[in-house]
């Protein structure tokens, strides 16, 4: 949410919280300073999207009038009753625990909110002190760009434009996850039709929102099955490649060195490889050139002349 606009969605609350009686709209247009300057259509939209906003958070806002004998004058409030929390009694050590909670996020979008969460909870009674476990605090780091603006379209269920590779793609974002370090957006990509799991991290910092908030509904999704693509393919064969002397490194040590093969050039030592066959050993084994050499199994070792022939006929002749 914009700070201008958060602002004045918090100017309104407490607007209609203190208040006493119903709120026409003329008053709240008069006192907010953020419906200061707009034309009334511009005033009546943007009131309009605050109060669902509003109730979204779900604070409850109440209509009705002052006079009973005009009762189509349509004022509004927030009763206190319906606002405050009821009486609130946690245990110490789930006190402790949403100490710890708090004290998870570094970004400092996040932290204003954890401290702001905490400042409730004191005011309520709870003395949320996460000293006592301080030896299993995490932390969740939120650094990248364009984290804020996808979190903020994710809890607002708006779709969004953003340029991911170099690439624009239109998404429907349907949640973040944090996994390993790194931050994930979990939506439905517009272009491809079909469901995506982008790296915030490699998401350009301007996010563009391209339709109205709540536009679309979340589905049942199983984040497990989605996330499991990110996973590396797991080794399911053995190849084995001869290595020029010191070259190939990562291979290497992937690798555990086996008796020599029949015909290697002097210099060349074996190395049993397990590779998963869906992934890119050709790929790899080509970008070394002639310092490895694919003994076995043979459909690897024709598929890597194959390759190697396609970037020779490209000009990209291997020395």
């Amino acid at each position: 949410m914009a700070p201008r606009k958060t602002e004045r969605i918090m100017n309104l609350t407490i607007c209609l919280l203190m208040a006493r009686r119903f709120v026409d709209k003329a008053y709240i247009r008069e006192v907010i300073e953020g419906y200061h300057g707009l034309g009334d259509a511009a005033f009546e939209r943007a009131f309009e999207r605050d109060k669902d906003d509003l109730r979204r958070m779900g604070i409850p806002i109440e209509t009705g009038s002052n006079d009973p004998l005009f009762p189509d004058e349509t004022g509004y409030r927030i009763r206190r009753a319906d606002f405050e929390l009821p009486p609130i009694d946690f245990t110490p050590v789930e006190a402790a625990v949403l100490g710890l909670a708090s004290r998870v996020w570094e970004s400092a979008t996040q932290a204003d909110q954890a401290v702001s969460a905490m400042a409730k909870l004191r005011a309520a009674g709870v003395d949320p002190d996460p000293g006592r476990v301080d030896g299993l605090t995490a932390a969740v780091g939120a650094r990248e760009p364009a984290f804020e603006a996808l979190w903020q379209a994710t809890v607002d269920r708006q779709p969004v434009r953003f340029d991911y590779r170099g690439q624009p793609r239109q998404v429907e974002p349907w949640t973040m996850t944090y996994r390993r370090g790194a931050w994930y957006l979990l939506g439905f990509d517009r272009d491809r039709r079909d469901e995506r799991v982008f790296k915030v991290a490699r998401a350009a910092a301007e996010v563009e929102p391209i339709g109205r908030p709540g536009s679309y509904d979340v589905p049942e999704i199983d984040t497990g099955t989605l996330l499991a693509k990110l996973e590396p393919a797991q080794p399911d064969s053995v190849a084995v490649v001869a290595i020029r002397g010191d070259r190939a490194p990562t291979l290497r040590r992937r690798g555990v060195a086996v008796e020599e093969a029949d015909g290697l050039p002097p210099g060349f030592t074996s190395y049993q490889v397990a590779y998963a066959s869906g992934g890119d050993l050709v790929g790899e084994v080509c970008s070394y050139g002639p310092d490895v050499v694919v003994v076995e199994p043979p459909d690897l070792r024709e598929a890597v002349v194959r390759q190697l022939t396609v970037i020779a006929g490209g000009g990209h002749g291997v020395q």
